[in-house]
């Protein structure tokens, strides 16, 4: 025979239930829940199972309680995760629901850890911020009946976990039609790590425009950054050591925008006279920048405040509206772009 899965009490699981009755996870879900949506002799089989195994539906939040709500980053050392969080916690605090923020950074080890602890704390829904949850992490979740909602997948999430990101490929391409707009035809890019989804759709729109404006793209003006302002900064002085360096670069950050500022003053360059530099988050420090920046805004906060709505929804045995949600990114122009300067 084989075994039964159990959750962390030693009870028989939803998914266990739902393979005996030789039914889907979520069919069982409406059979516990009592939905109508499920046929006759596909409730009494899965009622059935539910009486033998004594399974219990795990209990809501009681009015006493208040709910709580993982926010779970691959990093915390930006400010960009800072406006991510003042959004959930905004929509969070007006529910009345709890927040525990943690950070994995990547390591297994850290992804698992974080996992006992919120078995231990009970919490009742999971934000995850552009980190890939591990298949059998997101198993036990689904296991223990804790509703999943990713903020900018760093890959290709499970179809039955709603995403919330940013129009980052209009994003890209907004940001390199403008420095087209302004005569610069020679423009870097410094790109965010090729492991995000929203890193590459930034690099197809800045593709894109170059193509739509009949310019071959020229590989050696992309270089690899990890959104950091050091990498903004390195990145910046590999494309200034190019025989013929670019009139414009774009950042794919706005912390790698800043670093390519700095690098450029290194150097005695002015922006933008000697080149035009244009970021990507529309961070709040970047408008008391120097020059202050041209950057493509991000609604970093309006994502967290979304996320939040969603998972509260899935709490509650309701779908989101859509499973797949792209906010507006838009343009802000500011000091930082201006036409090429004329080179002798």
């Amino acid at each position: 025979m084989a075994a039964q899965r159990v959750d962390a009490g030693g009870r028989v699981t939803i998914t266990e239930i739902a393979r005996q009755a030789g039914v889907s996870v979520p069919t069982v879900s409406r059979v516990v829940n009592g939905r109508s949506d499920v046929s006759p002799g596909t409730r009494a089989r899965v009622e059935d199972l539910l009486r033998r195994h004594g399974y219990r539906k795990r209990p809501a939040a009681s009015p006493s309680r208040a709910a709580l709500l993982d926010l779970v980053f691959n990093d915390l050392d930006s400010p960009w995760a800072v406006e991510i969080i003042r959004g959930v916690e905004e929509v969070a605090h007006g529910a009345g629901v709890g927040t525990v923020v943690s950070a994995i950074h990547g390591r297994s080890g850290d992804a698992r850890e974080w996992m006992r602890n919120l078995r231990a704390r009970a919490s009742d829904g999971v934000i995850l911020v552009t980190s890939a949850l591990e298949s059998t992490l997101h198993e036990e979740l689904r296991i223990l009946g804790v509703p999943l909602v990713v903020v900018d997948p760093a890959g290709s999430p499970a179809l039955d976990v709603p995403t919330i990101g940013a129009a980052n490929w209009s994003g890209g391409l907004a940001a390199t039609e403008h420095l087209l707009a302004l005569g610069h035809r020679r423009i870097g890019m410094i790109a965010g790590p090729p492991r995000l989804l929203c890193s590459r759709a930034r690099l197809d729109g800045y593709r894109a425009a170059l193509e739509g404006s009949g310019i071959t793209l020229d590989a050696s003006l992309v270089v690899p950054g990890d959104f950091r302002p050091e990498s903004g900064f390195a990145g910046c002085n590999v494309l200034l050591d190019l025989p013929e360096p670019p009139t414009a670069v774009f950042a794919a950050s706005d912390q790698m925008a800043l670093g390519a500022i700095e690098a450029l003053r290194g150097r005695g360059l002015r922006v933008p006279e000697d080149m035009s530099v244009v970021g990507f988050d529309d961070l709040p420090e970047v408008r008391w920048s120097a020059p202050p920046l041209t950057t493509v805004r991000q609604p970093l906060a309006d994502m967290g405040k979304l996320a939040v709505r969603t998972v509260l929804r899935l709490t509650r045995d309701e779908q989101p509206d859509s499973p797949r949600v792209e906010l507006a990114t838009d343009l802000v122009v500011r000091a930082s772009t201006a036409a090429p300067a004329e080179r002798g």
